[in-house]
């Protein structure tokens, strides 16, 4: 099936949410999953509600993977106020609380909760627990808490640093395809890295929060609590970026916490730059894969100046001491910013995307971007970007003109174009490690489950 025939059919599918979906996370939480990495229940309080339907309804989820800093995100099917109960023992017992939130007011949220968790130390392990306070809410003035609902599963994770272990995953253009994001959950539960980037189109077209939550908190697959001991770091992708929905994003997937932002960048929650040993990680966002000007989206879409302020935070990022004594420079995002494809739309045709030369009528690659950001990645001798958006599976070695490699990651086509098949079509989990000082990218096919290339990157 073609890349664009695959997204209008896969926008077709009805999203489970309601009934179904609070099953599906009772199922969880009573521990029916056969494969749960950690298949403990949740505990209520005795003094709790009577309430049928558990409170929390997914695991934890591990957002924005930094050296002093997390987020921490879950689902739950009531009016709450979340909490996070954190420390360096495995018992907690020297557990320090974190609300939802900000300073003047706790979040309610019937939906998702988030919690910040701010002032840790790099590359340090940390246990933890999730909790929900369920609220009966009826005005400003008449409010309570009727019960309280914690996990009774301590998790863990370590945070990045220059002391971190050097060993990401990455994966991409999962676009609500569960078999396909299933065995790559499973392939990175086995690896075990230290995060994992998702480089974008996590989505569709997402009208509704529900089916956000359904995306990243609830999906349908065999690893519920496949992010609660694994940090992810997420690069946008297009379809991201479509539907009511996916315009907050933040509400289920929060933004970059506030002080690793100056006050220019404050709107560039989804950029990042990590230490993580010896590898620095870079996160841009090419945004739409059409014009601003193009009449489909009716002038509401800004991505040209999105880009342009993200040109100048990559230079500052680029200069950060961490960041620039790192032996391993590898950037992140969605569409390519190189392509050797002749008829390949390159993302500039004025006025709405449209030219005979093209064989599409979206971007297939991002020359803007490029001409913006590769040349900062050039002067930082940037080894590797790794990209999506293709659906297709390909590596573009280095060359004289070009000093860095680019890979495309596969798309969620398990080996079928248009009813027939085609080995050629399979998603991937690209594996990147530091060992015997150079790194190591393991390109894994997960139609076959073998590895389908391997490559080695001296330092910078």
């Amino acid at each position: 099936m073609k890349r664009r025939e695959f997204i209008k059919r896969a926008a077709l599918f009805p999203v489970a949410v309601g009934a179904a979906e609070v099953a599906q996370a009772a199922d969880f939480i009573n521990g029916s999953d056969p494969v749960s990495l950690n298949p403990e229940p949740a505990t209520a309080s005795p003094d709790t509600s009577t309430e049928d339907i558990p409170l929390i309804v997914s695991a934890p989820m591990l957002q924005n993977y930094a050296e002093t800093s997390i987020g921490i995100a879950f689902a739950v099917s009531d009016m709450a106020n979340g909490f996070v109960v954190i420390g360096r023992r495995a018992n907690l017992s020297d557990g320090k609380t974190f609300k939802c939130g900000g300073y003047r007011t706790t979040e309610i949220n019937d939906r998702v909760i988030q919690v910040r968790i701010t002032g840790l130390k790099p590359a340090t392990t940390y246990y933890y627990r999730i909790g929900a306070d369920r609220i009966a809410y009826k005005g400003g003035y008449d409010m309570k808490v009727i019960g309280t609902e914690t996990d009774s599963h301590i998790y863990k994770f370590t945070t990045a640093g220059k002391g971190a272990r050097p060993h990401f995953c990455v994966i991409n253009d999962t676009h609500v395809k569960w078999e396909p994001f299933g065995r790559a959950i499973d392939k990175i539960a086995r690896l075990a890295p230290s995060c994992v980037i998702w480089n974008g189109d996590a989505s569709n077209v997402e009208e509704t929060i529900e089916a956000q939550q359904r995306i990243y908190l609830t999906p349908d697959i065999r690893r519920r609590d496949y992010a609660a001991e694994i940090p992810y770091l997420f690069c946008p992708g297009n379809h991201d970026l479509r539907g009511m929905a996916n315009r907050h994003l933040e509400r289920v997937w929060m933004y970059r916490q506030p002080e690793e932002r100056q006050t220019r960048d404050w709107d560039l929650g989804r950029n990042f730059a990590v230490r993580m040993g010896d590898i620095a990680l870079i996160g841009l966002d090419t945004a739409e894969d059409k014009l601003d000007t193009n009449p489909k989206f009716a002038g509401l879409f800004n991505s040209k100046a999105y880009r342009e302020a993200q040109t100048e935070w990559l230079r500052d990022a680029l200069k950060r001491k961490e960041i620039a004594r790192a032996p391993f420079l590898v950037a992140f995002c969605h569409i390519p910013l190189y392509d050797d494809n002749p008829k390949h739309n390159p993302g500039d045709v004025t006025p709405d995307d449209k030219d005979p030369r093209y064989s599409s009528d979206f971007a297939m690659w991002q020359r803007t971007c490029a001409r913006m950001w590769t040349p900062l990645l050039e002067k930082a001798h940037c080894q590797l970007i790794i990209t999506a958006h293709q659906h297709h599976y390909k590596y573009h070695a280095p060359t004289k003109e070009r000093p860095w490699a680019q890979i495309i990651g596969g798309g969620p086509e398990m080996g079928i174009s248009d009813g027939r098949k085609n080995k050629s079509l399979f998603p991937t989990v690209i594996e990147g490690e530091v060992r015997d000082k150079h790194l190591h990218i393991t390109i894994h096919n997960l139609l076959t489950g073998d590895v389908q290339e391997t490559f080695e990157f001296a330092k910078r």
